[in-house]
């Protein structure tokens, strides 16, 4: 049986296909169409997930949403009509697309794809949660789920049990720490979904001076991890900024500009978002320990990438291993739609994998000599072929000359970490190589 699962139009779209249970690929929309963090509908992944199987669309059983559209769309009608008439430009920039494609996705999906099958839609977090714990080696875990919004819902957790997964409780929208560090992201002149992890790489070089202002002014923590955020700061709800003139009083000034200096200011932001973040987590995965007695957390979701949050929770041995998700964020929900569907929809029997099922996350095309070759002699592009032997020594000297190599062997790795099959490398000895 054949499951395609999709990821669509927020951001980061993908496809994944599983066989009987078994991930076959996966792989995001970006990585063909070139357009970073593309959402447009994943043609290019459905067909390199379809080619790969040897398969047509007429061979798969179920094809999987990674949310439900309709419940997305009453959150977005309810908050404007609650911060009414604020968001009103919002609103008319948000429902052409609304009207004209998502509220019809399973019409799409069909139309798009020529497929004339079943189309079912999990929740968002119930996706995210299906990609962290389905594919980890635990038999039962603890899992949670964080990140900006996906329906209602921006922060859940529960128990996975062999093939069934159980939410216990959610935060919901408008009270979220994806959008809080989403909020830093703009504040310090950074893309929104796009430049969460310049800010997390721009934190060791700040000082955490504006956690205690975070934490009694934006946002109101609790011992269990849970919070809310005071909402005259932020214009995400509505408007079409994440913060707001209050904001700025609040830190002393406008948004730093898009590509101009960084300051210390701005690192000091960083920084105190993070450790922010890494204080909420932290609270959270005790909270989820003492609630449900697991040995084990599975984590996804777009916060499940900071992955210097995620060694903390690690390091303070709250559990006695963590699995996480490589693909965290939403191009991982179409891969959680997928297992969602297999095992909870329709009750398959999950055996654990104990190596990895997610085959180190290598899911993606790869390319032989050949056909390399063959594309580089039809394009005229200058090339020298070396054996593996001799090319590693090549290597070893251009990196010693501080040269940058790019590097693709294999297959692709599906989410946003380079894992050695199509990464940038360079002399991490060098004290230049960072700029």
């Amino acid at each position: 049986m054949y499951i395609l699962g999709i990821s669509a139009f927020y951001h980061d779209s993908a496809a994944a296909l599983i066989k009987d249970g078994s991930i076959v690929a996966a792989a995001q929309e970006e990585r063909f169409s070139r357009k970073k963090h593309d959402h447009r509908f994943p043609k290019n992944a459905i067909n390199y997930c379809l080619n790969e199987a040897k398969i047509t669309i007429n061979e798969v059983d179920i094809v999987t949403f990674y949310d439900k559209p309709i419940l997305k769309f009453e959150r977005l009608l309810e908050t404007y009509l609650s911060y009414a008439p604020i968001g009103i430009k919002s609103f008319i920039k948000a429902m052409p697309l609304w009207i004209k494609e998502k509220l019809w996705m399973k019409e799409l999906i069909k139309s798009d794809l020529g497929y004339t099958g079943k189309v079912i839609f999990p929740e968002h977090h119930e996706s995210h949660a299906a990609s962290a714990f389905y594919p980890s080696p635990f038999q039962e875990a603890a899992f949670l789920t964080i990140d900006g919004v996906g329906e209602w819902t921006t922060t859940s957790y529960g128990i996975g049990k062999g093939n069934e997964l159980k939410i216990i409780a959610d935060i919901k929208f408008p009270h979220s720490l994806g959008l809080l560090y989403s909020a830093f992201t703009y504040y310090t002149g950074f893309k929104v979904n796009s430049g969460e992890y310049k800010v997390m790489g721009l934190a060791p070089y700040g000082e955490p001076k504006y956690v205690d202002l975070i934490l009694n002014e934006l946002i109101d923590l609790k011992e269990d991890g849970s919070f809310k955020m005071n909402m005259k700061y932020f214009d995400f709800a509505a408007g079409l900024t994440m913060t707001n003139e209050n904001f700025n009083k609040l830190f002393g000034g406008k948004p730093r500009k898009p590509e101009s200096s960084l300051t210390q200011r701005d690192m000091d932001f960083a920084r105190s978002v993070q450790d922010v973040t890494e204080i909420i987590m932290l609270k959270m995965a005790k909270h989820i320990k003492k609630e449900t007695n697991q040995k084990y957390l599975c984590l996804a979701g777009g916060v499940a990438l900071n992955c210097v949050a995620n060694g903390k929770i690690l390091r303070e041995a709250i559990f006695e291993d963590i699995w996480i998700q490589p693909a965290a964020g939403d191009a991982g929900g179409a891969l959680g739609a997928a297992l969602f569907t297999w095992y909870q929809y329709l009750g398959n029997q999950r055996v654990v994998d104990n190596n990895d099922s997610m085959k180190g996350a290598y899911l993606g095309p790869e390319y032989d000599n050949t056909s390399i070759q063959k594309f580089l002699d039809k394009n005229k592009i200058k090339y020298e072929f070396l054996e593996d032997d001799k090319l590693i020594e090549k290597m070893g000297n251009i990196l010693s000359e501080e040269k940058i190599i790019g590097v693709l062997h294999g297959r692709m790795e599906f989410g946003p970490r380079a894992l050695g099959n199509r990464s940038i490398i360079g002399d991490a000895r060098s004290k230049k190589m960072q700029s």
